[in-house]
């Protein structure tokens, strides 16, 4: 049995930081930030939206993409770093806000790599035959978690969330090859001082704020997420050349353009939303999926490579045909 991808959904709240904004609150420019990173605007969640609120969004437009009511989900798997509270977790306010009557919600922590590990987690639910559909969201509101006058992470980062609708495969599909390959996850804690937080609940009682130290984070990010990708394509058994499209986790164009090049993946055929959103850490693969799906360069057949890297460190990569 195989999972497939049911239905995207995303949402970006209305509010925007653009690099000009951020000319004016820290020493920086628009044009050593576009030359660093890519971006050029991110998206800010506004005083009366919490990252339930943008998860919940995400969610029911997966849901109606799909075709289907929380009524007919198992399992909500939501990957974040940034819950509204400590307890409970955040997936189960999606739960109630879909109509979820059965099944059961938890909350996964692993950075930017969250979403990835979700997926991974749902996959392995439906290959048991436990599950028959689960929604998978990342979300995060990193803007409450950003030092605004650390110019080396603030202008990196943004809010908003991505869904799928995971379910098992019919019979047709399974013929097809449709559906999730492989996902490959990893972790290293040895290297979690170099991207973490300057608080904690247990530690320091308070969210603290991102404190990563970007030039190592850069030299592992390039490294891990070539491997990590090689090493799901090799366990498949597909060629390189038959991947239609990389959709990575969107942190730096430069990490991305390295990545696709050390995998001979032309540019055209990555899908970057980064210039546009920013750092959306758990959110960034399924907002890029859902803006690949939603602009009709995602198509269904199409064989895609996920990859993703954050603090912990914690790195994967999935194949999936659409």
């Amino acid at each position: 049995m195989k999972a497939v991808i049911r239905g995207f959904g995303g949402y970006l709240p209305e509010k925007t930081l653009t690099n000009f904004d951020l000319e004016k609150m820290v020493e920086t420019s628009d044009a050593w930030i576009r030359e660093r990173t890519g971006i050029q605007v991110r998206h800010i969640a506004s005083d009366n939206e919490y990252t339930s609120t943008l998860a919940i969004k995400a969610a029911q437009e997966a849901l109606k993409n799909a075709n289907m009511t929380g009524k007919d989900i198992d399992m909500v798997i939501l990957a974040t770093t940034t819950p509204d509270d400590t307890t409970p977790a955040t997936a189960v306010q999606v739960q109630a806000a879909i109509q979820m009557d059965r099944g059961y919600a938890f909350d996964v922590q692993a950075a930017c790599s969250g979403f990835m590990y979700a997926l991974s987690i749902a996959n392995q639910y439906i290959l048991s035959g436990s599950v028959k559909n689960a929604l998978v969201i990342g979300a995060e509101t990193l803007s409450r978690i950003v030092d605004w006058s650390d110019r080396n992470t603030c202008v990196l980062f943004g809010d908003g969330a991505g869904a799928v609708v995971l379910s098992a495969a019919t019979t047709e599909e399974e013929k097809a090859g449709t559906g999730v390959l492989d996902i490959v996850l990893h972790s290293d804690g040895n290297c979690r001082q170099l991207l973490t937080t300057t608080g904690g609940v247990s530690r320091t009682q308070t969210a603290g704020h991102v404190l990563m130290e970007g030039r190592e984070v850069f030299r592992h990010a390039v490294t891990n997420l070539a491997e990590v990708a090689t090493e799901v394509i090799t366990r498949t058994g597909i060629k390189l050349s038959d991947i239609d499209f990389l959709v990575p986790h969107q942190a730096n164009v430069r990490i991305v353009e390295s990545t696709a090049k050390k995998l001979e993946i032309p540019m055209d055929k990555v899908i970057l939303t980064l210039p546009e959103q920013g750092n959306t850490s758990a959110a960034s693969i399924p907002l890029a999926l859902f803006e690949g799906v939603k602009s009709g360069r995602l198509k269904k057949g199409q064989l895609i490579l996920l990859d993703a890297m954050g603090g912990g460190f914690t790195w994967a990569a999935a194949l999936i045909r659409l």
